[in-house]
């Protein structure tokens, strides 16, 4: 962890209602999770905890956002773990809507209410999307990208130095004009896998603990 940097104001810590969680999301009322352990989405009360639906997943879930009513959510293929956005409708199912993720690789989805955007964590970038999947523009950052999320118009990022140093931080990311802007925010001591904004704080998941973490939103 960095010695320099003050550390995230956990909120709340909360055992996760399924095993492996690394996908998060917020729609708005309800805490949505991927499991990698039971290829399963579930919409959970972040109030208490309580699972209110579950379902299969066509595949191993990661990274999701909410566009509104609906998800869209990071699929690996079962096989060749290649992975796919796929269309998910709440109280409906997944749907056959379906793209390429660039490449075959993917982690995290944010959506800034006009395009989404893809992380791709080895390769250090953020991909912004058409509605096809087509890349409009692609974002270099300096580290490795294990959550992302969009508060008001920059990129809110969990991120790593690299896979062998458990280095994790909050970086806000303004790429909005010619030269994107990076600010270090908190420090995190733990290793966190996704990003969630619930209009005040932030979400995560510690996979290896089962638990679904809440912090303040730093400044």
């Amino acid at each position: 962890m960095s010695t320099t940097l003050p550390a995230i104001e956990e909120l709340v810590r909360m055992p996760s209602p399924c095993p492996a969680p690394i996908g998060i999301a917020y729609d708005g009322t309800i805490l949505w999770l991927g499991s990698v352990e039971t290829d399963r989405i579930y919409a959970v009360n972040p109030l208490h905890g309580s699972v209110m639906e579950e379902w299969p997943v066509p595949g191993t879930p990661y990274g999701m956002t909410s566009l509104g009513d609906e998800l869209r959510v990071v699929v690996g293929d079962p096989v060749e773990d290649d992975r796919a956005v796929s269309r998910f409708v709440p109280g409906h199912g997944f749907k056959t809507e379906t793209f390429p993720c660039p490449g075959n690789s993917g982690s995290w989805m944010a959506y800034d209410g006009d395009f989404l955007y893809l992380s791709q964590r080895f390769e250090k970038r953020i991909l912004e999307l058409d509605e096809r999947g087509k890349v409009r523009r692609a974002i270099p950052v300096e580290r490795e990208i294990t959550g992302m999320t969009i508060v008001d118009g920059s990129f809110y990022l969990m991120t790593t130095e690299s896979k062998e140093v458990d280095d994790y931080r909050l970086v806000r990311f303004d790429a909005r004009g010619p030269s994107p802007v990076a600010t270090q925010l908190a420090a995190v001591p733990f290793v966190a896998r996704g990003l969630a904004y619930d209009g005040k704080g932030f979400w995560t998941n510690i996979r290896s603990e089962n638990t679904v973490v809440a912090f303040a939103r730093p400044g």
